[in-house]
Protein backbone atom coordinates (compact mmCIF):
# COMPACT_ATOMS: atom_id res chain seq x y z
CA UNK A 1 0.00 0.00 0.00
CA UNK A 2 1.26 3.32 -0.86
CA UNK A 3 0.07 6.98 0.67
CA UNK A 4 1.37 10.44 0.37
CA UNK A 5 2.21 12.39 3.88
CA UNK A 6 2.49 15.96 3.06
CA UNK A 7 3.26 19.07 5.24
CA UNK A 8 2.23 21.15 2.62
CA UNK A 9 -1.52 21.28 1.27
CA UNK A 10 -0.44 22.80 -2.31
CA UNK A 11 2.49 20.06 -3.05
CA UNK A 12 2.08 18.80 -6.59
CA UNK A 13 2.36 15.49 -5.40
CA UNK A 14 -1.09 15.23 -3.55
CA UNK A 15 -2.50 16.29 -7.47
CA UNK A 16 -0.30 13.53 -8.75
CA UNK A 17 -1.51 10.75 -6.08
CA UNK A 18 -5.09 12.18 -6.97
CA UNK A 19 -4.87 11.53 -10.31
CA UNK A 20 -3.71 7.76 -9.33
CA UNK A 21 -5.91 7.29 -6.79
CA UNK A 22 -2.87 7.11 -4.25
CA UNK A 23 -4.52 7.81 -0.50
CA UNK A 24 -3.12 11.05 0.84
CA UNK A 25 -2.24 12.82 4.47
CA UNK A 26 -2.01 16.37 5.30
CA UNK A 27 -0.49 17.69 8.37
CA UNK A 28 0.71 20.58 10.36
CA UNK A 29 3.53 20.80 12.72
CA UNK A 30 1.04 20.20 15.56
CA UNK A 31 0.33 16.66 14.00
CA UNK A 32 4.03 15.77 13.80
CA UNK A 33 5.45 17.34 16.63
CA UNK A 34 2.82 17.01 19.20
CA UNK A 35 -0.01 15.28 19.10
CA UNK A 36 1.74 12.45 17.63
CA UNK A 37 -1.30 11.81 14.56
CA UNK A 38 1.28 11.06 12.27
CA UNK A 39 3.68 8.65 14.25
CA UNK A 40 0.54 6.87 14.59
CA UNK A 41 -0.95 6.51 11.14
CA UNK A 42 2.97 5.38 10.38
CA UNK A 43 2.62 3.25 13.42
CA UNK A 44 -0.58 1.62 12.05
CA UNK A 45 0.35 1.04 8.96
CA UNK A 46 4.00 -0.94 9.63
CA UNK A 47 5.66 0.89 6.39
CA UNK A 48 8.44 -1.14 4.68
CA UNK A 49 9.76 2.38 3.99
CA UNK A 50 8.90 6.36 4.37
CA UNK A 51 10.60 7.76 1.57
CA UNK A 52 11.19 11.72 2.37
CA UNK A 53 11.58 14.24 -0.79
CA UNK A 54 11.30 17.82 -0.43
CA UNK A 55 10.43 17.50 3.44
CA UNK A 56 12.27 20.10 4.81
CA UNK A 57 11.13 19.51 9.08
CA UNK A 58 13.70 17.75 11.05
CA UNK A 59 11.66 14.34 12.03
CA UNK A 60 10.86 13.31 15.88
CA UNK A 61 13.00 10.74 17.07
CA UNK A 62 10.12 8.90 17.88
CA UNK A 63 9.67 8.62 14.18
CA UNK A 64 12.87 7.82 13.75
CA UNK A 65 13.46 5.10 16.77
CA UNK A 66 10.37 3.33 15.49
CA UNK A 67 11.42 3.05 11.83
CA UNK A 68 14.95 2.47 12.04
CA UNK A 69 16.37 2.17 8.59
CA UNK A 70 12.97 2.84 7.24
CA UNK A 71 13.03 6.32 6.28
CA UNK A 72 14.86 7.58 3.43
CA UNK A 73 15.72 11.22 2.35
CA UNK A 74 17.94 12.46 -0.46
CA UNK A 75 20.18 15.89 0.12
CA UNK A 76 20.97 18.06 -3.08
CA UNK A 77 24.30 18.06 -2.24
CA UNK A 78 27.71 15.71 -1.17
CA UNK A 79 27.53 14.89 2.08
CA UNK A 80 29.21 15.71 4.59
CA UNK A 81 29.10 19.05 2.83
CA UNK A 82 27.12 20.92 2.56
CA UNK A 83 24.14 19.84 4.89
CA UNK A 84 22.49 20.41 8.11
CA UNK A 85 19.39 22.89 9.23
CA UNK A 86 19.18 25.00 6.46
CA UNK A 87 21.19 24.01 3.94
CA UNK A 88 18.31 22.94 1.22
CA UNK A 89 17.31 24.28 -2.68
CA UNK A 90 18.94 27.02 -4.06
CA UNK A 91 21.00 27.74 -0.43
CA UNK A 92 23.37 24.88 -0.83
CA UNK A 93 24.09 25.32 -4.65
CA UNK A 94 24.93 28.75 -4.18
CA UNK A 95 27.15 27.84 -1.15
CA UNK A 96 28.94 25.20 -3.16
CA UNK A 97 29.60 27.45 -6.22
CA UNK A 98 30.48 30.63 -3.79
CA UNK A 99 33.24 27.47 -2.55
CA UNK A 100 34.53 27.17 -6.35
CA UNK A 101 33.64 23.50 -6.17
CA UNK A 102 34.40 21.41 -8.88
CA UNK A 103 31.78 18.89 -8.39
CA UNK A 104 28.73 18.71 -6.30
CA UNK A 105 25.52 15.77 -6.51
CA UNK A 106 23.68 14.34 -4.58
CA UNK A 107 23.34 11.84 -1.30
CA UNK A 108 20.45 9.14 -0.60
CA UNK A 109 20.68 8.45 2.71
CA UNK A 110 19.05 7.05 5.78
CA UNK A 111 16.91 9.40 8.43
CA UNK A 112 18.34 9.79 11.90
CA UNK A 113 18.27 12.47 15.28
CA UNK A 114 20.18 15.04 13.34
CA UNK A 115 19.76 16.46 10.06
CA UNK A 116 21.51 15.51 6.93
CA UNK A 117 24.05 12.69 9.01
CA UNK A 118 22.06 8.71 8.40
CA UNK A 119 23.82 6.20 6.69
CA UNK A 120 24.80 6.84 2.93
CA UNK A 121 23.71 4.75 0.39
CA UNK A 122 23.92 6.05 -2.38
CA UNK A 123 26.05 9.49 -3.60
CA UNK A 124 25.96 10.58 -7.43
CA UNK A 125 28.26 13.48 -8.76
CA UNK A 126 27.61 15.97 -11.56
CA UNK A 127 30.29 18.56 -12.59
CA UNK A 128 30.60 22.32 -11.95
CA UNK A 129 32.03 24.60 -14.54
CA UNK A 130 32.78 28.04 -14.32
CA UNK A 131 29.35 29.25 -16.03
CA UNK A 132 26.66 27.01 -13.30
CA UNK A 133 24.71 29.85 -11.89
CA UNK A 134 23.02 28.14 -9.04
CA UNK A 135 19.65 27.48 -10.72
CA UNK A 136 21.89 25.61 -13.62
CA UNK A 137 23.54 23.55 -11.01
CA UNK A 138 19.94 22.68 -9.52
CA UNK A 139 19.25 20.83 -12.88
CA UNK A 140 22.15 19.24 -12.75
CA UNK A 141 21.16 17.76 -9.43
CA UNK A 142 17.37 17.26 -10.39
CA UNK A 143 18.73 14.90 -13.27
CA UNK A 144 20.66 13.09 -10.82
CA UNK A 145 17.71 12.54 -8.27
CA UNK A 146 14.79 11.39 -11.20
CA UNK A 147 17.94 9.05 -11.91
CA UNK A 148 19.07 7.26 -8.90
CA UNK A 149 16.51 8.08 -6.19
CA UNK A 150 14.19 5.41 -7.48
CA UNK A 151 17.07 2.77 -7.95
CA UNK A 152 18.13 3.77 -4.47
CA UNK A 153 14.33 2.72 -3.01
CA UNK A 154 14.25 -0.10 -5.09
CA UNK A 155 17.91 -1.15 -4.17
CA UNK A 156 16.53 -0.38 0.02
CA UNK A 157 13.01 -2.55 0.04
CA UNK A 158 14.96 -5.72 -1.82
CA UNK A 159 17.75 -5.81 1.17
Amino acid sequence: MIMIYSNRADAYVLQRACKMNISTVVFDRADFYENDLVFNQLDNLHPDLIVLAGFLWKVPEKIVRAFPNRIVNIHPALLPRYGGKGMYGNHVHQAVIQNNEKESGITIHYVNEHYDEGALILQAICKIDGNDTPETLAGKVHTLEYKYYPKAIEQVLLR
